[in-house]
């Protein structure tokens, strides 16, 4: 048990479920909801869970450690990360979540792209294929093929 918590496997594979639920809530939640302040009571929401996380764990002294280049992008991330949040709500309250999701999900496709770009990471020749698989799948599904 102890090297399945250590497996970036096993939190990839519980993020991409928990990922799928929250669309699923999300459209759900957002109906009759203005986008924005469902993005707003979700972030709360996450805001609260994880300080509860940090103090559970005896973590909160960690934030004194923090550099400032970490900061910075620690700060630019939760700005992008605002910003897909309210995008992805508004496409929810939009669309249908199974036409979104897979929209939302080219991300996977951009960070390919942008980690081998910026960050020197490499993906063989087949993860490349699978890059170009999920642009096409997202794409079918999107266009409700």
């Amino acid at each position: 048990m102890t090297s399945l918590l250590q497996s970036w496997r096993f939190w990839a594979i519980l993020s991409a479920v928990f990922a799928a639920m929250t669309a699923i809530l999300a459209k759900v939640g957002v109906s009759g909801v203005p986008s924005d302040v469902a993005t707003l009571v979700r972030t709360v929401v996450i805001l609260l869970f994880a300080a509860a996380i940090v103090v559970a764990t005896g973590q909160g002294a960690a934030l004194g450690t923090i550099s400032g280049r970490s900061l910075l992008f620690l700060i630019l991330s939760g700005l992008a990360t605002g910003a897909s949040w309210l995008c992805y709500f508004r496409a929810l309250s939009l669309g249908e979540a199974a036409r979104v999701a897979p929209i939302d999900k080219l991300s996977v496709v951009l960070v390919a792209i942008l980690g081998a770009s910026l960050l020197g990471e490499t993906l063989s020749a087949a993860a490349w294929a699978g890059v170009v698989l999920i642009a096409a799948g997202a794409a079918l599904v999107a266009s409700g093929w």
